[in-house]
């Protein structure tokens, strides 16, 4: 009986072929239906998203509604105010069916219906006082009440659900990714299966049907048609190093990027093209040792030309081998990416859509680029700015910043980076000036440091910063007048506020790292800028609040009121090791949230504002010949200039610059308004380098006779 013959080497390469297809062919259908899976749960998690910031504009026209209706009493207002709670139930309702699957969120509506019902049920009480008693009985019960307790927790309760979906929302796109690379991993896997199986049956079908010399011809030929395609590739440098780096082929390609010309080139070594700074810490040997090693190496990096101008290009290099896996050499393909059309307008794509001019200079302070923007701001057409100098357009303060003499580096010149803005004037067309605020990038380019500067006209905020101090000074001969405008005007900027600190935060955390390194920094800005803004607001709504209608003035502790303070300020004083000692503090009369302030504000002053070391805080009282006692709060900190000593305690007043030290420059101002209130003063003693002692004093109690002073050090 004859055994039937095994299969041929050709059919069984055929066989393992079509497997490796299959099993291609089967992870990307693998893949469509994760992908699908995935994007249902990602677009799942951003209607919930949408739908929690529908509920904060939806609570925010509840209460625009109820006190539009108060300050107007227009039905109008009150149907609006209607209108908005049907559509804030919608939302709640929506936003309840959208999370049903998730216990987490489920679990937060009872509050947050709690919340809103106390929301509703407040602007209800200012509705019907209106009506019964009038304008002020519903102003004050809107100013005194708690609805902004109320619609803070409500906020809470929902930027939680918020960051829960966000968490989804980050668990979901790492599954994806995983997925992602998973099916990567297998095709690729499949692809070098097939090309593998591919390339053992092209040898086997060369070796049956080829001698070894024809096989070499057919290589020399070969070789001949790719020395033929790489000297006329134009667009890519492509040239062979030996093993020790120097350079023994040159191609068309390199000799426009690199302008060497073949003669010029080869002999010579490739660091050649590197920068004094890279050859000096070994940059080209580190290229090629980790190439020797790796078989490959790509990186983007900074290439010098032959006239020394910078540029900066992609650059992949290969290790050559002999059969017997001996090094023979190198190869090196570079392309010039600063003469890239695609990323040139990507670039110019960013300036027009940024949303505040964008200009950039040369090193000699001409205009190179701009955008739309700048032509608004400036009224010039485009051509009239192109090849001016800047200075004829912000005359004074920016070509010392920008341009680099002899006597200073490039570095120098750009010492002022982007994210530290600097105020100057600018001058349009028509000669009239405004005031601006630029900020400064260094941009590389083929014509050597370019610089970028983001311009924004800030004559609204200069107008309106000085309205407000007008108005300060104005209002502040009447404290009534000053309950009312500065709590009204600091409440209603809170809401968009949140708006717009809620959207740049979502921004940051949704997009961080995913795009280029100027949206992150600009992202960046503005979440600072929200944040400085939303202090700046909290302590204008502390100022006003000393002296309105409220708690009566009692006996109270002293010295409880001081741990009370200390107690919010434990975070700054664990940070810089803080030593806050007292002696033993009376009763006075006098409010106890507003003394709380008044201690917190001082105290946290002498922490913040201290020298290299430890800072040393002391608190002390001693009765005068009349009833009131004398609180000195004394520390080892910078010192004040005694030129300063009564500007200090106005509002905006600052020493230092916002970099140095964090602040608004009202801290102070809201001191001397609580001491005011109680029919006090304060005043500071100091001298620089030695520390500052405020004084301030207040009324006292009968029960504080004939205690004494005992040292005790605070927690």
């Amino acid at each position: 009986m004859k055994t039937k013959p095994p299969l041929s080497l050709k059919v069984q390469l055929a066989f393992w072929f079509a497997i490796s297809l299959l099993f291609a062919d089967f992870i990307s259908y693998r893949r469509v239906l994760w992908t699908l899976e995935t994007d249902r749960s990602l677009r799942h998690t951003h209607d919930v998203l949408e739908h929690l910031q529908s509920l904060f504009l939806a609570m925010q026209n509840v209460e625009v509604g109820y006190r539009g209706f108060v300050l107007t009493d227009q039905q109008s207002a009150l149907d609006a105010y209607h209108d908005s709670i049907v559509g804030l139930a919608r939302t709640v309702a929506t936003i309840r069916d959208l999370t049903s699957d998730n216990p987490t969120q489920q679990r937060q509506f009872p509050a947050l219906e709690r919340q809103i019902d106390d929301q509703i049920g407040f602007g209800e009480m200012a509705i019907g006082l209106r009506r019964t008693e009038g304008l002020e009985a519903a102003a004050n019960a809107i100013r005194d009440g708690p609805n902004q307790r109320t619609v803070d927790k409500a906020r809470d309760i929902g930027r939680a659900m918020q960051d829960e979906e966000l968490r989804l929302l980050a668990i979901r796109e790492e599954v994806r990714e995983r997925r992602f690379r998973q099916t990567r991993v297998g095709l690729t896997l499949g692809m070098i299966l097939g090309v593998l199986i591919a390339v053992a049956a092209r040898w086997s079908v060369q070796r049956e049907r080829f001698t070894r010399r024809l096989a070499e011809e057919a290589l020399e030929n070969c070789d001949e048609k790719y020395r033929i395609l790489v000297d006329t590739c134009e667009d890519h440098a492509i040239f062979m190093l030996d093993p020790q780096g120097q350079i023994v082929s040159w191609n068309v390609g390199a000799e426009r990027m690199s302008g060497y010309t073949p003669e010029q080139a080869v002999g010579r070594n490739f660091s050649c093209f590197f920068s004094p700074e890279d050859i000096q810490r070994g940059r080209p040997e580190e290229i090629l040792r980790v190439t020797t090693v790796n078989g490959r190496h790509e990186e983007e990096g900074v290439r010098v030309r032959k006239d020394g101008t910078r540029f900066l290009a992609n650059v992949a290099n290969i290790a050559l081998l002999d059969p017997a896996g001996n090094l023979r050499g190198f190869c090196e393909t570079s392309h010039d990416l600063s003469r890239n059309k695609e990323s040139e307008a990507k670039y110019r794509g960013l300036l027009e859509a940024a949303p505040d001019a964008m200009v950039v200079v040369n090193r000699t302070g001409e205009i190179v680029l701009l955008n739309l923007q700048a032509e608004k701001q400036f009224g010039y057409r485009r051509d009239e700015l192109v090849g001016q100098q800047v200075k004829n357009i912000i005359p004074e303060g920016f070509a010392e910043r920008l341009i680099a003499d002899a006597q200073r580096s490039a570095a120098d010149a750009l010492a002022q980076q982007i994210g530290t803005g600097i105020e100057l004037t600018g001058r349009r067309k028509d000669s009239s000036e405004f005031p601006i605020e630029i900020m400064l990038s260094p941009l590389e380019s083929t014509e050597g440091i370019l610089v970028t500067a983001a311009i924004r006209d800030i004559s609204v905020r200069k107008e309106a910063e000085a309205h407000l101090l007008t108005k300060l000074q104005e209002l502040n001969r009447s404290n009534v007048e000053l309950a009312q405008f500065a709590y009204l005007a600091s409440h209603d900027l809170q809401e968009p506020l949140r708006m717009v600190a809620s959207y740049t935060q979502l921004l940051s955390r949704r997009y961080k790292g995913k795009l280029d390194s100027d949206a992150d920094e600009f992202i960046a800005f503005a979440v600072d800028g929200a944040s400085r803004m939303h202090q700046l607001i909290q302590d204008l709504l502390a100022y006003s609040r000393v002296g309105t209608k409220g708690r009566d003035l009692l006996d109270i502790s002293s010295e409880e009121t001081l741990r009370r303070a200390l107690v919010n300020l434990r975070g700054a004083i664990e940070e810089t090791g803080a030593l806050v000692t007292h002696g033993r503090l009376p009763t006075v009369h006098a409010d106890e949230m507003q003394l709380i302030q008044l201690f917190q504000n001082l105290v946290g002053n002498a922490i913040k504002y201290h020298n290299s070391g430890i800072p040393r805080v002391h608190i002390s009282a001693m009765k005068n010949v009349g009833k009131k006692w004398i609180f000195s709060v004394q520390d080892n900190g910078l010192g004040i200039d005694s030129q300063y000593f009564e500007k200090i305690f106005g509002m905006f007043q600052r020493l230092h610059k916002r970099e140095e030290f964090a602040g608004t420059g009202i801290g102070l101002a809201i001191c001397k308004k609580i001491v005011e209130r109680h029919g006090g003063g304060i005043s500071v003693e100091s001298h620089l380098g030695e520390g500052s002692t405020f004084r301030f004093d207040l009324a006292g109690s009968d029960e504080n006779s004939g205690k004494s002073s005992q040292e005790t050090v605070c927690p």
